[in-house]
């Protein structure tokens, strides 16, 4: 039987995106043909303080889950204490468990445990085959980290491409980065996309009138423009501001966050001090709430930082179009989601700073129904095409090989 052996730092029922995509994927493979195996922390995302347990089998997987330093995410030493630990323990566990013939997938939870693997799988002679949500150093560097430069960030670099030339095959997410790993030497036979993706039958659209979020939230006669999920550094918010103030005299649009992140604080604060009362603010909604908090926007907003395009795809946008809904995105009018949303008539994009034509277009869908009406017939009609956890699950099974 075929043994395959995910790492990623975070596994169920840790809530955070790596962790559910993780689980989505493993849960739905087929196991009767092959033996799973996770190794991961046994920290949760959002609780550095939370303990796992060590050892245990759910619905067929076996997890391993490692010691590490548990001092969170808040301070930069100490997440690169938290690292360095998991590194060191993941290692151990691997070359306990992995035989010989095995498949190490290794996910980008931490930055770099690609290296880690592709060791192991060195002295094991398995396979590797890297899961790559982001691109490390790049991302680090982009968003302005200072130890992560100079010579720093090419002897980073320079590791991270070592491993993915070694690997049988590197998932990624799109277009933009596939061409990213090619410019960087790593040969096109080595690369394969595959999109991240969102549970269509958890996942459905609810109509206004039967959303039970809607009426405790009190936004029944509202045109609702959201943003759900993480409120990370990648993402620029000013814009979403701006165009709040100069939609502020439309009381009938209600700007809506759900979720929480490193900016969130920042977020508030300005919200505060611009006098905003169109904006409000909502915790993130437990998976069970996913359908009715995604169908609670009339639109949604998905941000990335321009610099970041071919280093990350937000994973939010399936979650949107599952729902229904659609997307008004904010960046590189050239990057993968603005691709998406042209080709597939789901939404529209707006360059970062472009607050006037944000505001507009806000205005303009809220003034035409049938045009929202479209796109949200669109982005389902897309989902259900391409971006159905079942299809991403296929394409992971035949990269396997375990569809023979």
């Amino acid at each position: 039987m075929q043994q395959i052996i995910f790492i990623n730092r975070y596994f169920y029922p840790d809530l955070s995106a790596t962790s559910q995509m993780l689980g989505d994927l493993v849960f739905g493979l087929n196991k009767s043909n092959c033996e799973i195996h996770i190794v991961t922390s046994r920290q949760r995302y959002d609780d550095a303080n939370a303990v796992l347990a060590s050892l245990e089998t759910i619905n067929g997987i076996v997890v391993h889950r490692v010691w590490t330093t548990r001092f969170g995410r808040q301070a930069l030493l100490g997440r690169a204490a938290d690292y360095f630990t998991f590194y060191l323990s993941a290692a151990v566990s691997l070359l306990k468990i992995t035989r010989a013939g095995a498949i190490i997938v290794a996910k980008t939870d931490p930055p770099l445990i690609s290296i880690v693997a592709a060791v192991v799988a060195a002295i094991k002679s398995a396979r590797l085959i890297n899961w790559l949500q982001d691109l490390f150093p790049e991302v680090a560097a982009e968003l302005g980290i200072k130890v992560i430069r100079g010579p720093v960030y090419t002897l980073l670099k320079n590791l991270r491409n070592f491993t993915l030339k070694r690997a049988e095959k590197n998932i990624v997410l799109g277009d933009l980065m596939a061409q990213r790993l090619e410019r960087e030497g790593i040969p096109a036979d080595k690369i394969a996309i595959i999109s991240n993706w969102a549970d269509g039958r958890q996942i459905q659209p609810v109509p206004h009138s039967d959303n039970p979020l809607r009426a405790a939230w009190d936004l029944e006669q509202k045109f609702v423009v959201g943003y759900s999920g993480n409120l990370g550094r990648s993402h620029d918010f000013l814009t979403i501001l701006e165009a709040a103030r100069k939609l502020s005299d439309d009381t009938d649009i209600v700007f809506l966050f759900i979720g929480a992140g490193a900016q969130l604080g920042s977020v508030r604060e300005q919200t505060q001090a611009l006098s905003l009362s169109n904006i409000e603010f909502r915790p993130y909604q437990p998976r069970s709430e996913l359908a009715n908090s995604l169908s609670v926007p009339d639109v949604h907003l998905i941000s990335l930082k321009p610099e970041l395009e071919g280093l990350i795809v937000p994973s939010k946008f399936y979650g949107i179009i599952a729902a229904g809904r659609p997307t008004i995105f904010i960046g590189d009018l050239d990057g993968e989601i603005p691709r998406l949303l042209k080709g597939y008539e789901c939404g529209i994009a707006v360059q970062q700073g472009d607050v006037s034509t944000l505001a507009s277009e806000i205005r303009s869908l809220k003034n035409n129904p049938g045009r929202v009406r479209h796109f949200s017939e669109q982005a389902r009609k897309t989902f259900d095409a391409h971006y159905e956890m079942t299809i991403a699950i296929s394409e992971w099974a035949r990269q396997l090989r375990l569809d023979r």
